[in-house]
């Protein structure tokens, strides 16, 4: 399995969680009301597993060897790609401070969250459709086998090192929580 496979797997992890997190939008419209909690396990997921896990990834080893390969760092697709990571982090905070705000009693949280919830829902699905249709195949022409195997064991060292043992599994099965819910 190549390191664009793993990082695609893991969009499909991410993706589930953000229907559920547009269904939850649509009960905050709906209702007025905020669950902190579960917006809290969707903040955690994306904080824990879409930025530290997997952004970390693209950030620290794929997009750095693919500069080294040639595709320039700024005005191209490395670039956007790092813009819109950083405008996620910008709507996850938000969510945070709304969850934040709803377990004080704000009554305007509910509506914040959800504005913020549809935005990081189309920023991310938007997102993932590029890297997967357009980044990732171009990575992949343009990576050697050996860098390919290089890029594969940064991965695991990442996992191991910084991610830390049986924390990838934690965020799986909190998936599968979210999206069962």
């Amino acid at each position: 399995m190549k390191p664009t496979d793993i990082l695609m797997q893991e969009h499909q992890v991410i993706l589930g969680v953000l229907e559920a997190a547009l269904q939850e939008a649509r009960t905050m419209d709906a209702t007025g009301e905020v669950d902190a909690e579960r917006l809290d396990k969707m903040v955690e997921f994306f904080r824990s597993f879409a930025d530290h896990c997997h952004h970390a990834k693209e950030e620290k080893e794929l997009f750095a060897l693919m500069e080294q390969r040639g595709l320039p760092a700024e005005g191209g697709p490395i670039s956007v790609m790092l813009t819109e990571h950083d405008e996620g982090r910008r709507h996850v905070r938000a969510l945070a401070e709304a969850a934040a705000l709803a377990r004080e009693g704000d009554t305007s949280a509910a509506a914040s969250a959800a504005r913020e919830l549809q935005a990081f829902v189309k920023l991310l699905r938007n997102h993932i459709l590029k890297e997967d249709t357009v980044l990732y195949p171009l990575a992949d022409q343009i990576l050697t086998d050996e860098d390919q195997s290089k890029l594969a064991e940064a991965f695991e060292r990442i996992e191991r090192e910084e991610v830390g043992a049986g924390i990838h599994e934690k965020y799986y099965q909190l998936a599968r929580e979210l999206t069962q819910e």
